[in-house]
């Protein structure tokens, strides 16, 4: 088990959730008024075990299952959106990317022509990724004497222990005028609240964090560092619907999870509570 942080202080009780995906094991999502984060709550002494499923999207290539599909299909257009998002902002070609996968995101920007590095703890994926040319390392640690100009991290952040240390380390391997991108989903769009604790998002105990905008602001406001534009992940919200159908009934449900990623987006539109907000990230 980690070692208790700052933000395990001060919690009062926001709602139990069940990992539906390995265990069936219940914990409990706790609330940091202070820093307006969720916390998971136990976390387990081997987290490791918890991502030996088949299940987990990130860590394999297959197509088997129409949600493999799909998350492969969402993946594709995303990779290229996310080219062009960051071309827009930088035209440094040294990128990291945190909790690399498969490899594709980093293949992708290598064939254009980027001098890609990337992070990636689960074995099987490294494997995957190196038959593409993408070699990943397994800790941030190896990385740590190195300086980007683009450091990425596609929903990774909610995965990591010791919060407040990565987020220091973060602030310190990107450069002066480099640009750090954080996507990580929102407990408080509309889809977290009409799922409750079957919204998929929460996904624990592999999500230890979960968090909210001005949590992600607060967060990196403590290392000089300043969010300067959010982006909408649209797609998150009906994928994330999708698998908290199968969560909630037990069946995939697609028009209804259509439905309530429609209406979480819609909403959104006014509130700017997307499912899923991508933020782009310098210093101060």
């Amino acid at each position: 088990m980690t070692k208790k942080s700052e933000f395990h202080y001060g919690l009062t009780p926001y709602l139990n959730c069940k990992d539906y995906l390995v265990s069936n094991e219940t914990y409990e999502v706790m609330i940091s008024n202070k820093y307006d984060i969720l916390v998971t709550s136990p976390v387990p002494l081997n987290l490791n075990k918890y991502y030996n499923s088949k299940a987990y999207t990130s860590h394999t290539d297959s197509k088997k299952k129409l949600i493999d599909y799909l998350y492969q299909i969402i993946k594709k257009i995303s990779i290229k959106k996310k080219y062009n998002l960051i071309k827009g902002f930088h035209t440094q070609n040294k990128i990291l990317d945190i909790g690399a996968g498969t490899g594709d995101f980093l293949h992708f920007f290598k064939s254009k022509g980027w001098n890609v590095f990337g992070i990636e703890p689960n074995f099987e994926a490294r494997k995957l990724a190196e038959k593409k040319g993408v070699y990943l390392k397994e800790t941030i640690h190896s990385c740590q004497k190195e300086i980007f100009d683009v450091v990425t991290m596609w929903h990774v952040l909610e995965h990591v222990p010791n919060l407040s240390e990565y987020i220091e380390t973060l602030s310190q391997i990107v450069s002066n005028e480099g640009i750090l991108f954080i996507a990580v989903p929102n407990f408080k769009s509309y889809d977290a609240h009409y799922y409750k604790e079957y919204w998929a998002a929460y996904d624990v105990p592999r999500h230890l964090w979960h968090f909210s905008q001005k949590g992600i602001e607060q967060l990196f406001k403590k290392v000089k560092m300043k969010i300067v534009k959010t982006y909408p992940l649209k797609f998150d919200s009906y994928y994330v619907s999708l698998l908290s159908e199968k969560n909630k009934t037990n069946k995939q449900n697609l028009f209804k999870a259509l439905l309530n990623g429609w209406k979480s987006n819609r909403k959104a539109r006014k509130n700017s509570e997307y499912s899923s907000i991508i933020y782009v990230i310098k210093k101060q």
